[in-house]
């Protein structure tokens, strides 16, 4: 009998998730077993659970901000030893054949699989990898505090470079994404203007904590028009809200896998080269690039704790827009 292991697992959309005894997977060819330590709790969660992104994987076990080490490798590993700490993002694999692969861009492959949406992921004490796409992970961080570095910092790292150079940047929604972007984009010098859900003054105290010129209401614009605007909060009222703060020549950046449709409005909020493009998933050399950067800035993310069998409290507290930064659950005391 394989030997079991604790899960979260996601039975059915729309319900809570189930704590449940598991058969520990065991590492195919290429792949790699890794004793998971910490798992960041992520919008991207919210959006499978509540049912916003369809057809999950069967008995689904979410997380995709994992972190861990090497417990055993399949056959034809190479890069990684046994007890190495690395962490495991929400790109989990690719088909290396499609048009999108072959040109480059395997973020948006027509055949991926996804961690903790189409692959098992981390809300476990163990998960299996392809290793091709899992970062090795250094410096002084803690495994909790590593965690949301995997897709809000990642995620964060590619919608800030899609965003532009310009030094006025808005970021509507400070959460777990923001709270790092706005570290990473205040160390190039860069002017932060934190948009928050009206009424919100514990995001805006926290937004000006981390070094934010300017803080307001979503629905009310900022002092003088911006370069560029970064949304992370999943409403599509939202953007013709950006696209009413910047600047002509500006960029407004849908971050999210997942919005409510967005509103109609007036062609001139667009017009004068103004522009909105949206962020589609990762590329390992994102992962590369962030994880090697973010101690040199160094990010410092904000975590709340919480035990694996507290998934769902942590769920929904980011859910009520509760949480000051992001929600890790840890499996055992070294993730503390």
């Amino acid at each position: 009998m394989a030997q079991q292991m604790r899960a979260m697992v996601l039975e059915r959309q729309h319900s809570p998730l189930q704590p449940e005894d598991v058969p520990r997977p065991e590492p195919k060819d290429g792949q790699i077993l890794v004793r998971v330590s910490a798992c960041g709790v992520c919008r991207t969660d919210l959006h499978v659970c509540d049912g916003d992104l369809k057809h999950p994987k069967p008995h689904l076990i979410p997380g995709h901000e994992i972190v861990g080490h090497v417990e055993a490798m399949g056959r034809g590993v190479t890069g990684f030893e046994p007890g190495q700490r690395v962490g495991i993002p929400w790109l989990g694999w690719t088909c290396g054949e499609c048009v999108y692969c072959r040109a480059g861009q395997e973020n948006l492959c027509e055949n991926a699989g996804f961690t903790g949406y189409t692959l098992d992921g981390g809300y476990a004490q163990y998960a299996v990898a392809d290793a091709r796409y899992c970062f090795p992970v250094h410096g002084d961080y803690t495994d909790a505090e590593v965690a949301p570095l995997l897709c809000a910092g990642l995620i964060g790292y590619r919608s800030l470079r899609m965003a532009g150079e310009g030094r006025r940047l808005g970021l509507y929604g400070f959460g777990a994404a923001a709270h790092i972007v706005a570290q990473v984009a205040r160390w190039q010098g860069r002017d932060i203007y934190a948009f928050v859900r009206p009424g919100d003054e514990n995001a805006k105290d926290f937004a000006k904590d981390l070094g934010a010129v300017w803080t307001g209401d979503s629905d009310k614009p900022a002092p003088e028009l911006l370069d560029a605007a970064i949304i992370y909060a999943p409403v599509g009222e939202l953007v013709p809200a950006a696209l009413r703060a910047v600047r002509p020549g500006g960029t407004v950046v849908c971050a999210g896998i997942h919005m409510s449709d967005i509103p109609a409005f007036p062609y001139e909020l667009l017009w004068r080269e103004r522009q909105i493009v949206s962020v589609a998933n990762l590329t390992r050399r994102d992962g590369e690039e962030f994880l090697e950067l973010a101690p040199k800035v160094p990010v410092k993310t904000s975590v709340e704790r919480f035990p694996l069998d507290q998934a769902n409290e942590a769920l929904g507290r980011l859910r009520d827009g509760e949480l000051r930064g992001a929600a890790v659950l840890t499996m055992d005391s070294a993730a503390t």
